[in-house]
Order: C-alpha cells, then sequence, then structure tokens
C-alpha cells in the first residue's frame, strides 16, 4: 500500500492536459477564462451623461451667465452638431454628450423657463457627471486575465466591452459504472439479500453540486465480462468512476476487468480509512478511479481524489480546505491517515459519530471532512486538523 500524501502525487502526475473551448459569452459564467480578454472597444465608447440633465461647455461658461436651451439628445442616439459658448442640451442618463460640452448639470440643479437655463450648483466643476470615453477601459487592453473566474458582473462587463465569445477550461466528460449483483434501485420492491443501489445517486448529487452531468451511467452484475464490456464502453470519456468489486474477495472483478481494457494501473490500495482498496489508473487520456462499494469510502474518496481531478480540468477551487482545532479529543489506529466525517462550528471542528464505511447517517449531518494524518495515534481538543468542506 502507499500513502496518502504518495496517492495524490501519482494523480496529480497523470493528470492529462486540460481541455480549452470557445463558448459563447452567455453561456460562459461559472466557467475560468483560459485566456486573457481584450476590450474590442473604448468603455465608455463617447462621453456619457452620468446623470439627467443638461449638458454645456463650464470651459466657456462665465459662471453666471443664463443658457440657452437648444434640444435634447436621448440615450442611443449622437449629435455632431458643436455647442456654442452659452448653449445647453436636455440630455439623460447614458447619453453620448455633443461636441464641446464637457459637463452635465443636474436637472435638480437648474431652474428653466421656456429656453432659459438657469445654474442653480455651487458646486459644480467642469467634468462634473460626465463619464469619460475610456474611463473604464481602453480598446485593446487587458479586461480579465487569465485564470479569472466568470461571475454574472463578470459576463456583464466583459460584454460592455464588446466581447461575445471566451475562451474558458472546459468540464471534464464524466461516466459512472456501479457494480454489484446485490444492488436494487431505489423505489422497486427488495428481495431478501439485497440491498438499495445509493452510491450512484451520491456520486450523480455530488457532480451536480461540481455543476456537471456524468454522461453516462451504468449499474452492472458482478460478472467479468459485464464488467469490462461496461468499462470498454466508458473509456472515451474523462473520467471514469467505477465502484464496488475492488478489492480481492472472490467475486472482485474490476481490477482484471480494467486491465483487460488496457487500463495502466497507477496504484492498488491506499493506507487510508475508509478506502483501503481505492483504485487509480490511466487509459491513454483517462483518468479511472475504481472505489470500494460501501457509500461512506465512495463519498470520502470522491471528495478527497475525484474532486481534485475535476478541479484539474476546470481550473476552479471547488470546496474550502481549513485547519480548525479539534472540539474533543480522537484516538485512531496509526499507520492510516483517517478521513472522518465531521460538522464544523464557528472556530472548531466535531468528528461526528458513525465512522464506519457502510454508515451513511452521519455522512448526511456532515459538512467537512476530517483528515487525521497517518503516523499520529492521539489527537487532544484543540488540536489544528485538516478539514476540506463538501458544502
Amino acid at each position: 500500500m502507499i500513502t496518502v500524501s504518495e496517492a495524490r502525487k501519482l494523480i496529480n502526475d497523470n493528470y492529462p492536459p486540460a481541455k480549452v473551448e470557445l463558448m459563447q459569452l452567455i453561456d460562459a459564467c461559472g466557467f475560468v477564462l483560459a485566456e486573457e480578454t481584450y476590450a474590442a472597444i473604448d468603455t465608455p465608447p463617447f462621453n456619457q451623461s452620468a446623470m439627467d440633465g443638461y449638458a454645456f461647455s463650464f470651459t466657456e461658461w462665465d459662471g453666471n451667465s443664463n443658457l440657452k436651451l437648444i434640444g435634447e439628445i436621448q440615450a442611443g442616439n449622437f449629435s455632431y452638431n458643436q455647442l456654442k459658448p452659452f448653449e445647453v442640451v436636455r440630455i439623460y442618463t447614458g447619453s453620448a454628450l455633443p461636441m464641446n460640452a464637457d459637463t452635465v448639470v443636474m436637472q435638480e440643479k437648474v431652474i428653466k423657463h421656456v429656453d432659459v437655463i438657469t445654474i442653480k450648483d455651487e458646486h459644480l466643476v467642469k467634468g462634473s457627471n460626465v463619464r469619460l470615453q475610456g474611463s473604464q477601459g481602453r480598446k485593446g487592453e487587458i479586461t480579465l486575465p487569465k485564470g479569472h473566474y466568470l461571475t454574472p458582473a463578470a459576463i456583464s462587463f466583459l460584454a460592455g466591452t464588446g466581447i461575445d465569445k471566451v475562451k474558458i477550461y472546459a468540464k471534464p466528460s464524466v461516466s459512472i459504472i456501479v457494480t454489484g449483483k446485490e444492488l436494487v434501485q431505489p423505489g422497486e420492491p427488495i428481495p431478501e439479500g439485497k440491498i438499495y443501489e445509493s452510491n450512484s445517486f451520491g456520486l450523480i448529487a455530488a457532480l451536480n453540486q461540481l455543476n456537471i452531468s456524468p454522461l453516462s451511467l451504468e449499474v452492472v452484475d458482478d460478472f467479468e465480462e459485464d464488467i469490462v464490456q461496461a468499462i470498454a464502453r466508458q473509456l472515451q470519456n474523462d473520467i471514469l468512476i467505477v465502484t464496488g468489486g475492488v478489492s480481492v474477495g472472490d467475486c472482485d472483478f474490476v481490477s482484471s476487468a480494467l486491465g483487460k481494457c488496457g487500463v495502466e494501473k497507477i496504484f492498488h490500495k491506499v493506507k487510508q480509512k475508509p478506502g483501503k482498496p481505492f483504485y487509480f489508473g490511466r487509459y491513454e487520456q483517462t483518468l479511472v478511479f475504481a472505489l470500494p462499494g460501501n457509500p461512506a469510502a465512495v463519498m470520502s474518496c470522491f471528495y478527497e481524489y475525484v474532486v481534485p481531478a475535476i478541479s484539474n480540468f476546470t481550473k476552479k477551487n471547488y470546496f474550502k480546505k481549513l485547519q480548525l482545532p479539534l472540539a474533543k479529543d480522537f484516538m485512531k489506529k496509526p499507520g492510516l491517515t483517517f478521513f472522518l466525517k465531521g460538522k464544523s462550528e464557528e472556530d472548531k471542528v466535531f468528528v461526528l459519530e458513525n465512522q464506519e464505511s457502510y454508515l451513511m447517517n452521519s455522512f448526511a449531518m456532515a459538512d467537512c471532512i476530517v483528515e487525521l494524518e497517518e503516523v499520529m495515534e492521539t489527537f487532544k481538543q484543540g488540536d489544528l486538523v485538516n478539514v476540506s468542506m463538501i458544502v
């Protein structure tokens, strides 16, 4: 068996290059930019009014005289006429200033009588209430850097600079194979000796948590040929997750089936609890994660190993990594890294009851996984431990 740190390094060393995709900007929220973006225009593209009011040339005004109202400019219109000294136009928020205008006085700060405007704003200065052309960014300038996470505000910003498509890091294609002759789908009658299949539900929900929908799900019996055929069908995807049948029992065929399909075994078995029989392999550019069948082991291995692999594709960090003090003392066997279901509360973390790998009731209450390192046996209240949030 290898250590958890060795397993993480071997997986990391086998990551394929991330895939880059050109995507319509409207669909790119939640993705990470794979290149710098550049403004297609000055933003704003013209000197723009920031208020409903009146535009005029402050430079050519004596500070006292009334101004002559000669027209108006609505948003979306543009005037090529140059204002003369002591002339003013009615203007609205977002409208382009006429040529020679440099200031906008708010409509609340004037007295209007027919076509004569008297300014009553003692704080008015040149450039008041004007958004200058290019004040947010110039054409050709970098708008957002490579690696930037695209939020709704970032999408709006890029659209305003004239961008309609962006290159992003693509989500990986993921398929799931669940093995076991004892499995019955929830909602069906359950015969003696059978159990309800839950691993696919947990994995699909966890992938959906990352905004990834698996491309395929197969539930197959514990027959080696069936497993071989299922694996062969799914090796065209970026990530294949297999659950169950990965130990060394007489009915555990996953490891041998993967070998028959040409998957290169990178490692099999890790010094950890739960999930000791965990298998990782690679087929060309496909990463293969074979997880033990117990549901808690499936979910622990998914969050600790599969999520970082997905992050390598998308360049997105999905869950916070923290160090928190233990709320209570905890004893464990040395020689294994423990991944424990935990509950964080303000400035500490509780290790929950019912930690066995088949028990999911405590996992259902957990918001984090507590990692206790391999070599230590005794952990005292207040000791800092590594915590991976899962919500």
